[in-house]
């Protein structure tokens, strides 16, 4: 299966991404490289919440010769990327060549490094700005951002969601590499949200950082320290 349930969150196993996200992880691969293969992880993610998550309808085709039956994806314009700048940028960005009628919104949040990581092993976070499209119960809501380390910014993206929305019944916390803690936080706090992740790493630096990891993804895509 392209998509395998864990325990807390969801696996996305397809071989591709396997491969995609182990040139991320190389400490060789350079800033275009590293973006475009956020890009094109996205697009392999994209694809399987597709496959993995949305339904489809059997339609009646006309082909140049005869009739038959075809198959469609139902609820592609009713899908909702949520981008959590600045390292999702391109990631949403291979996202949405999945999902070209999705509306968007971006939400500006980090944690406060200088603060340090509190016991419970969580951040403050600040939200800097929100703009969100509105949100029925009809839309399937994908919040993206590569990293889910302690999960304490993805908890804090999730809130300005669902107090956004009128109802969120489908809500996907996507990323590309989790730290098992950051899963098992989201799983708790925001209970509504299903994580879905390309990679489930070994534990968090004393930093809050993912081990193994890929390093900032922000700093690796952009070219900034």
């Amino acid at each position: 299966m392209p998509i395998e349930q864990r325990d807390t969150g969801y696996l996305i196993t397809h071989a591709l991404a396997k491969d995609t996200l182990s040139t991320l992880r190389s400490v060789e691969t350079e800033q275009v490289g590293f973006r475009e293969g956020l890009v094109d992880l996205g697009r392999i993610c994209g694809y399987e919440i597709i496959d993995g998550a949305m339904d489809s309808e059997f339609v009646p085709i006309e082909t140049p010769l005869a009739e038959t039956t075809g198959e469609r994806v139902t609820g592609l314009e009713n899908v909702v990327i949520v981008t959590v700048l600045r390292a999702a940028t391109p990631f949403v960005e291979g996202l949405v060549k999945a999902f070209p009628e999705a509306k968007q919104g971006v939400i500006s949040a980090s944690r406060d490094e200088a603060a340090g990581m509190a016991e419970d092993g969580s951040f403050p976070i600040t939200v800097d700005y929100v703009k969100l499209p509105e949100i029925t119960d009809a839309d399937t809501v994908i919040v993206a951002d590569p990293m889910l380390a302690t999960g304490s910014t993805m908890c804090a993206v999730l809130d300005h969601v669902i107090d956004a929305a009128d109802e969120v019944e489908d809500l996907i916390a996507l990323s590309a590499v989790s730290a098992p803690e950051g899963v098992l936080r989201v799983g708790e706090t925001v209970p509504a949200a299903d994580v879905v992740t390309v990679a489930i790493d070994d534990e968090l630096d004393d930093d809050g950082f993912i081990v193994p990891g890929l390093g900032d993804a922000g700093d690796r895509a952009f070219g900034t320290t």
